[in-house]
């Protein structure tokens, strides 16, 4: 996958362009997501917070504090005006953001690499034969590529 990716919300006052490739992409099966999203489950695309590039309405952006079930703490960055989820910091780390796939402009542009949390997936939902599942979380360093583990660590340091 090679490129850029632009989004926004529904009523367009936020627009975003995802400078790279995500590092990593979630479906995610748990009931938090199910409940939040109103659906069977959130496709989460992992990128760093410096490689989202506001196109419009960044200053307005509005950050919700959620309960979230690791205890660890949980923003969703809505739109203002239609409350679009457009992406959520889990854990407060501030330099990752977990994209909402469904918010870009080719929401299937960027297929899931893993599909998270399937024990609570809802039952009549069907993996595709060959896709990466787990009952619940992975080890990253088994399933992220190298050059997507090198990114997230240089992130994390502030690089």
């Amino acid at each position: 996958m090679t490129g850029t990716f632009e989004g926004g919300c529904s009523c367009g006052a936020v627009r975003f362009r995802l400078t790279s490739p995500p590092m990593f992409t979630h479906c995610c099966h748990c009931l938090d997501c199910q409940k939040q999203t109103g659906g069977a489950f959130a496709i989460n695309a992992l990128i760093e917070t410096s490689r989202i590039e506001m196109l419009a309405g960044g200053d307005s952006i509005q950050v919700v504090d959620m309960p979230s079930p690791s205890g660890r703490g949980h923003e969703i960055h809505r739109c203002p005006k239609c409350e679009v989820a457009l992406w959520s910091d889990y854990g407060k780390r501030g330099y990752l953001r977990f994209v909402r796939v469904s918010t870009l402009d080719k929401p299937h542009a960027i297929e899931p690499d893993a599909h998270i949390f399937t024990r609570s997936k809802v039952p009549w939902v069907r993996l595709p034969e060959n896709a990466r599942a787990f009952e619940i979380f992975y080890d990253m360093k088994q399933e992220w590529p190298a050059a997507s583990m090198a990114r997230r660590e240089a992130a994390s340091k502030g690089g």
